[in-house]
């Protein structure tokens, strides 16, 4: 069958009923919940809690590392909402049929894509804005200075987080190769969005390589909104690249059954 280039969906209430139905799934599977919405937070007030982490000038550039570490907690919830929790789902549903029996109805595959793609999306992005104000009122970080150019930052990461969660739903012909093949990718992006040694502190050569990779570009590219610069145009590249190679991989190689 077509890949993510298929036919609209007929009816335009269809879509909406899809959502409502897919947003109740997710509202029932802890896991995604907890992963999402809590761990990113609950890791930046363990983090805070450390005394080192709060002291004066123990990060790079003269920050605290707990200042450091708010751009990875709020990196975080969108690599496990891509990786850990949309690709698994919409792997399941190819291996269960769903797909192929929704071709039979006036609802089209892509609806339930498009379905996944926006609670996911939206459940990472609220995340994130909470690690943000868990930063600002218990650990008295500063707000972003550039905000707009912190927002694109953010979305565009969004988008990457999940085209690529897209791309290994697309590889995967089960729900378990989806999860094994989303582990092996999880935690060297979580390595270059900084969770265990933040971009700015590795060294040159591991940082340059780093700033090439989707999730070592937004670090850089939140760090400098957040600083009060505007994001450097080669991060901001490196995500318009990326989203634009991952959308365009996972459209090729998606089958809906």
């Amino acid at each position: 069958m077509s890949a993510l280039a298929h036919t609209p969906v007929r009816l335009p209430g269809a879509n909406s009923a899809v959502l409502k139905s897919e947003v109740r799934l997710f509202l029932r599977e802890p896991g995604a919940l907890f992963g999402i919405a809590v761990f990113p937070p609950v890791l930046l007030v363990i983090l805070g809690c450390i005394p080192a982490f709060r002291a004066s000038d123990s990060g790079p550039d003269g920050l605290r590392l707990i200042d450091a570490y708010v751009p990875v907690t709020v990196l975080l919830p969108l690599i496990v909402a891509g990786l850990q929790a949309m690709a698994p789902v919409i792997a399941g549903y190819r291996e269960r049929g769903i797909l192929r029996r929704m071709s039979t109805t006036p609802v089209r595959p892509p609806a339930l894509l498009g379905a996944q793609m926006a609670i996911h999306g939206v459940a990472a992005f609220v995340s994130s804005l909470l690690s943000l104000a868990i930063g600002r009122l218990a650990f008295d970080v500063r707000l972003p200075q550039q905000a707009f150019g912190y927002l694109l930052a953010l979305v565009l990461s969004v988008v990457v987080a999940l085209t690529l969660g897209a791309l290994v739903a697309a590889r995967a012909r089960t729900q378990k190769v989806a999860g094994a093949i989303g582990s092996a990718v999880f935690f060297p992006s979580m390595f270059c969005a900084g969770v265990w040694l933040p971009v700015q502190s590795m060294p040159d050569a591991l940082a340059r390589v780093v700033e090439c990779t989707p999730f070592g570009a937004a670090s850089q590219a939140l760090n400098e909104a957040a600083a009060g610069s505007w994001p450097g145009s080669a991060h901001l590249g490196v995500l318009v690249l990326w989203a634009v190679a991952l959308s365009g991989s996972a459209a090729r190689w998606f089958r809906w059954e």
